[in-house]
């Protein structure tokens, strides 16, 4: 009967210090996140890129580049931080205009009728800090 006392303790103690250490491990990860830079997880770094996958590797008509320039704007608004915000360059033989604001870009740059490609520059955590539109 003694033993078996020892035996049930000892293995409550094994399950404490298994939850001790799988909580240790959720807090390291959670830090590991922040410490990053972004902030931001994987499933939340997807979500902000799927915002512009769309447009990304395309030929596609300024009406659209209009739409992803708002889409831009949209997305720097709500992040508020400047460090969060996208970077739009846009590339024609005209001029070339690079800026941190969508709302830099000139919407009389952009012709309706002419096709754009779109590509995209991702930082160190993965998410889309750059976003080149060539004529």
């Amino acid at each position: 009967m003694e033993n078996a006392s020892k035996a049930l303790i000892i293995a409550g103690a094994i399950l404490l210090s298994i939850l001790l250490i799988s909580l240790g491990i959720m807090i390291f990860t959670q830090a590991q996140d922040v410490v990053s830079g972004s902030g931001m997880t994987e499933a939340q770094i997807s979500t902000f890129n799927t915002k512009f996958s769309k447009y990304i590797g395309q030929s596609i008509p300024g009406t659209q580049i209009r739409a992803l320039v708002q889409d831009v704007l949209a997305t720097n608004a709500d992040s508020g931080n400047q460090a969060m915000g996208v970077t739009v360059s846009l590339k024609t033989p005209e001029m070339t205009a690079a800026s941190n604001k969508a709302s830099d870009i000139k919407s009389d740059l952009i012709v309706n009728n002419k096709r754009y490609k779109v590509t995209s520059t991702n930082g160190d955590d993965g998410r889309i800090n750059v976003i080149t539109v060539e004529e």
